[in-house]
């Protein structure tokens, strides 16, 4: 049987496919092996009962990941796989071959990841590659909840916020300045931390600093990866991730500004990942 696994910073979607065509999901923390370890990658699958008890009959797994760009870190999920899946043999890639087999299928387009972080890349049905990498949420993740939790902390600590926003603020996270240091300066997952505040402009999507502060993190978003590659005005531009999502309203109202051809918009990629194997298959 085949297991598919999507995985972002946040959350590993899974897809089992049955011998009579029927699908069966699980949902795992999200992996990234730049900051996860094979031990704590193979203990959190292990603790998943649904994916235990079904063990033993995987015999393929299809993983795309955040961060699997290099036969390391590569290395690092096959090590952690291995030790739960032991019938199993392993296809590891990134996260952004995943999500253009998700929203192109066979067809070429350009497919772009905006959840806790983000990144882009152009395929021509058969490969990906990329215009500009992906420089993380420190130096990069344009757009996305990792970009928009930054914007949030910093304009809340600068008393920047619209004073119904600030007051919002105080009273759903109760933080101030030494809370938000000892998140972000010396503990792990920091990515998380901040794209965590995203649901704070989900709560107050309809505000005026909101709506800047996403359309302008999608209109940075684009001209940064969209747009560098050189036919991106003639082929359908997809997204997937909770952000983009999310907020798809406020994403084709920016890629109608800047004349881009809006194609599939999703938070499950999983779902377009089961149908690409299916057709493979078929």
């Amino acid at each position: 049987m085949l297991l598919i696994a999507d995985s972002g910073s946040t959350k590993c979607h899974w897809a089992l496919l049955l011998p009579d065509g029927n699908v069966q999901r699980f949902e795992t923390m999200g992996f990234n092996p730049f900051f996860h370890d094979a031990d704590k990658i193979a203990t959190e699958i292990q603790q998943n009962d649904g994916l235990n008890s079904i063990a033993n009959g995987v015999t393929k797994i299809a993983y795309y990941g955040a961060s699997v760009s290099s036969p390391e870190r590569a290395e690092i999920v096959r090590n952690a796989l291995s030790r739960v899946f032991t019938h199993a043999s392993f296809s590891i890639d990134h996260d952004m071959i995943g999500s253009a087999h998700a929203t192109c299928g066979t067809a070429p387009g350009i497919a772009c990841i905006i959840g806790t972080g983000s990144n882009s890349c152009y395929f021509d049905g058969n490969n990906i590659s990329e215009k500009v990498p992906a420089l993380g949420f420190i130096l990069g993740d344009e757009g996305s909840g990792t970009w928009l939790g930054k914007i949030l902390l910093r304009d809340f600590l600068y008393h920047d916020l619209p004073p119904e926003l600030e007051a919002d603020f105080i009273s759903t996270y109760q933080i101030g300045k030494e809370d938000i240091f000892k998140s972000i300066y010396s503990q792990t997952g920091v990515n998380v931390y901040l794209a965590s505040f995203a649901k704070f402009f989900g709560k107050n999507r309809q505000n005026d600093w909101v709506q800047k502060a996403v359309k302008d993190g999608f209109r940075t978003f684009n001209r940064t990866h969209v747009c560098k590659f050189d036919n991106y005005e003639s082929l359908p531009v997809h997204y997937v991730g909770s952000i983009a999502f999310h907020f798809k309203e406020e994403l084709a109202a920016v890629g109608k500004e800047m004349n881009l051809q809006i194609g599939n918009i999703t938070n499950e990629p999983i779902l377009g990942l089961v149908n690409y194997y299916k057709n493979s298959m078929a």
